[in-house]
């Protein structure tokens, strides 16, 4: 290692475990930031010129100009398929052209004709189809309306903060700026570019992660705005608009009326400045209003401001939750659909010492009978930090090791980060440089930074060259030592550059002929395709990958799994993860999970047992830990933490099946598999800046334990109606209530919502893949508002075959008028399965007489159940039916 590197590393593993915000921008301290926002709000300077409208079956055109400065403007107008408006925004005549974000998007979206309602010298409606709808476009000054009947769902520059062509009057940082040390060439000059949307009605808004913040958006005024910019920052603090890994402009509106989304598609760094007519209102001044009669109605303004490219913008008009995940999910694509495996329990940390501390470590879950699928090994299990290779002496049969997880139908995750180490001797490096894949300095030459392996190269992802020369690399006779049970963690993916401006990349880096502020925000999300291409093609396309990303983007849910980076062994670490995972399940990407202890630092036992307790009920469940930290396999912390970890991570495979039929549907329909209440109970105000608890579909509630010291936590159960049944005790409770529930160091407050049923396998093992062959159980929980019902999703587990040759079993369950019964949901599928099942448990029930088994072929039979008359619960006992087959149970 070099001196630079060694001071960095000494000052990252000094004790000092806290953000250094100095190495960080404000939006004072970035100069198209701080010019954007010197903007107030006013009239806008730009009007529509009417005469250049030109209307086709696909989209309208019209120019735009600026009163002040004569410069023009293109405004392009679509709408779309499914209830979204497109507005595209660029110079008319740019003097060089200016980025547009390649590769988010799935396809081109498919638009329907925009009709012209009536037209004159102030304007021109247009209609936008079904239920009214219009968009009204005013001349003078230039704004945008979206209108439902007499109501106005959002407006476009009714604050007059459009810019899309700066100025190019001389002031600091507008051709060459400094921070700290670094100084950023700007050849193309300032290019930054701003909108503003009002939200009339709207005061709940969500999304654009990354962030470590509440779920609910707060009002920026006085403070920075939210900052999107893929950034490697070194124990995150909580509750901060800093920004952090990744950058997702998709930001929620929610009302009881209507929920709506902005998809801002911007890949440079971005500022998001929100106001509020309600923010920082008291709850007493929000009554005293309410007394007083007051008819101010909430409005929340939001603003985007990105250092280039164009205003590309898609509005998302739902107007329910489950409409504007669809709108999105056409947009750029469903959540990868990983191997079930991956949905288990993972053990990771930096570092996991030779083979044979891995098959110690695996032993140790063996003996402490406690499952586990995926052990993970960091960057010390490279050669010299070369990716792609192993250290000869600590892992000098990597086959060996692999062969002996895969014994145990158990798997490995190695890193593999997209900085190349500098040095003739590495094949990789080698490779790249004579092909010309670097990225490249300003000057033309190849760019260098420090990193984990010292002076290192970035490959440019961005080029699809170089994408597939990077997936070919996982080919088994590429990666030596690599087998079909090996998958990847992409990790410092941003990029981080250690001595570079904010540890990342310098902006006037060049990718082809593009700088890196253009595209910045997409080099993680490039980095984790290629990754994840590499494993599909390793396989002759019919594996499925399984790629844990740090830095994301728009899209990035195609291609695999993201977590929350670098959190810490504190209290407050364990409740953000809640509203981070949240944030990120709404605008598209379910597979999220937290450090599980956190990352830095060594927590508590009491908080180490909470971690498990939470993280078993979050989409991506992986232990990890610093290399300077004490050991923490779940083992060493006495027999009864050890106890109470296997229950925690127990209850997640009992629990897989669920889970695994969720990820199929956010797969399929682009439904978030976490949910904030607000999504199932939309009209319900009280849930609406909830994130303290959590929905896992729509019948799992899930209220984590995140205090420390907690005797009791208070939990919401919406539904005015519903009911609710603990899973642990299966105790009835009514919903629309704050119920008190009594806590102990074992508590994981859970419910089950009435009208619901769902699989579980109580036959837990080793790892998943185990229990592929073992039966249900049946939770079968009543409501008196609707009849039960549930499903079951079962295929091989790891292939393309469910989608490729229709390989899968689709299920409902429903109970109605005292019986249960399974149907075939997919017909047209193929699969068979060797699982049954072997258990009913119906909640809420009466006693019966007695119960028929109905099988397919017309056999009945009487089934053997008990009846716990003091909980309402029917035990129906050994079924035997195949899961895969219909079959009905009538109670008498």
């Amino acid at each position: 290692m070099g001196p630079l590197l060694v001071l960095w590393l000494a000052g990252c593993l000094s004790g000092t475990w806290a953000v250094d915000r100095g190495n960080f921008k404000t939006c004072d301290q970035s100069a198209f930031c701080k010019r954007q926002r010197a903007l107030k709000p006013g009239q806008s300077p730009y009007r529509a010129l009417l005469e250049t409208l030109e209307l086709t079956n696909t989209k309208l055109t019209l120019q735009l100009i600026n009163d002040n400065n004569k410069v023009r403007l293109l405004l392009e107008l679509y709408r779309l398929q499914g209830n979204m408006t497109r507005v595209k925004i660029n110079e008319l005549k740019p003097l060089k052209p200016r980025f547009e974000v390649p590769d988010v998007l799935i396809n081109d979206p498919p638009t329907e004709p925009l009709s012209l309602l009536s037209r004159d010298e102030n304007g021109v409606v247009l209609s936008l189809g079904a239920d009214s709808q219009r968009l009204i476009v005013s001349a003078k000054p230039f704004r945008l309306d979206i209108m439902e009947g007499r109501e106005v769902l959002l407006s476009l520059n009714s604050r007059g903060l459009l810019k899309a062509k700066e100025d190019e009057k001389v002031e600091d940082g507008m051709w060459e700026e400094t921070f700290k040390s670094h100084t950023d060439s700007k050849p193309n000059g300032p290019s930054s570019i701003s909108l503003d949307f009002s939200l009339p009605g709207v005061e709940n808004v969500y999304g654009i992660p990354e962030h470590a913040d509440s779920l609910k958006l707060k009002a920026t005024d006085g403070g920075d705005p939210y900052r999107l910019f893929n950034l490697d920052v070194f124990q995150y603090e909580v509750f901060n608009p800093m920004a952090l890994y990744g950058a997702i402009p998709v930001m929620l509106s929610h009302s009881a009326q209507r929920t709506m989304g902005i998809f801002w598609l911007n890949a440079a760094e971005t500022w998001v400045d929100i106001s509020s007519n309600t923010a920082g209102k008291t709850v007493f001044g929000q009554m005293l209003d309410y007394v007083q009669g007051s008819s101010e109605t909430p409005q929340t303004d939001v603003r985007w401001i990105s250092e280039s490219g164009i205003i590309d913008v898609f509005i998302m008009l739902g107007p329910t939750p489950t409409d504007v995940f669809s709108q999105y999910a056409s947009l750029t694509g469903t959540q990868a659909f990983p191997p079930l495996s991956a949905l288990a329990y993972h053990q990771c940390r930096w570092n996991y010492n030779d083979q044979e501390d891995v098959a110690a470590v695996d032993q140790g879950f063996d003996d402490h009978d406690i499952p586990y699928d995926f052990i993970w090994l960091d960057i010390e299990h490279t050669d010299g930090k070369r990716y792609f290779t192993w250290d000869p002496h600590k892992f000098p049969q990597p086959k060996d090791m692999l062969q002996g997880l895969l014994d145990k139908r158990r798997k490995m995750v190695t890193i593999v980060d997209p900085h190349i180490k500098v040095d003739s001797s590495y094949k990789i490096h080698n490779e790249i440089r004579s092909k010309g894949f670097y990225v490249k300095s300003k000057d033309g030459g190849d760019y260098e930074g420090w990193c984990w392996p010292g002076n290192s190269g970035y490959p440019d992802f961005t080029n699809p060259e170089m994408r597939a020369w990077w997936a070919s690399m996982f080919a088994y006779d590429q990666y030596e030592g690599s087998m079909e049970n090996m998958y990847t963690w992409n990790d410092m993916n941003e990029p981080s550059v250690f001595n570079g401006p904010e540890v990342t990349m310098h902006k006037d880096a060049l990718h082809g002929n593009w700088e890196n502020r253009d595209l910045h925000n997409l080099y993680g999300l490039y980095v984790q395709r290629a990754t994840a291409e590499g494993l599909i093609e390793r396989s002759g396309g019919v594996e499925r990958p399984f790629v844990l990303a740090r830095a994301f983007f728009a899209g990035s849910q195609r291609y695999g799994a993201v977590w929350t980076g670098d959190n810490a062994a504190e209290w407050e670490h364990l409740k953000i993860s809640i509203p981070m995972c949240l944030s990120l399940s709404l605008v598209g990407v379910s597979f999220c999970g937290a450090d599980v202890g956190g990352f830095f630092k060594s927590p508590s036992t009491e908080l180490l047992v909470r971690w498990y307790q939470t993280g078993a009920y979050q989409p991506f469940f992986r232990a990890h830990a610093h290399l300077d930290t004490p050991r923490r396999e779940p083992w060493l912390f006495g027999p009864e933490n050890t106890a109470l970890i296997r229950e925690a991570v127990r209850q997640r495979y009992a629990l897989l099946p669920y889970w695994y039929q969720l990820f199929y549907h956010a797969h399929h329909s682009g439904q978030p598999v976490m949910r904030p209440l607000w999504v199932e109970y939309p009209q319900d105000t009280a849930t609406f800046s909830m994130d303290d608890q959590f929905l896992l579909g729509r019948d799992l509630l899930v209220h984590p334990v995140t205090e420390e010291g907690a005797r009791g936590v208070t939990a919401y159960l919406p539904g005015k109606g519903e009911v609710w049944f603990d899973v642990h005790t299966f105790q009835k409770h009514n919903g629309a209530q704050n119920l008190y529930i009594p806590v102990t160091i074992s508590s994981i407050p859970v419910f089950q919502r009435g009208g619901s049923i769902i699989p579980r396998k109580a036959r837990v093992r080793r790892s998943s893949s185990c229990m592929e062959h073992d039966p249900y159980t049946l939770f079968v929980a009543l409501s008196p508002k609707r009849f039960a019902q549930g499903e079951l999703y079962i295929d091989d587990g790891h292939t393309f075959n469910f989608d490729k040759q229709k390989q899968f079993i689709h299920r409902r369950f429903s109970f109605a008028n005292n019986a249960l019964s399974s149907r075939n949901l997919a017909p047209g599928s193929q699969f068979t399965t060797f699982s049954w099942v072997e258990k009913i448990v119906i909640l809420g029930a009466s006693k019966p007489s007695k119960a028929t088994l109905k099988t397919h072929d017309g056999k009945e039979s009487q089934l053997e159940f008990e009846f716990d008359a003091s909980m309402s619960v029917l035990t129906l006992r050994k079924p035997g039916v195949n899961a895969g087959l219909d079959w009905t149970v009538v109670l008498q």
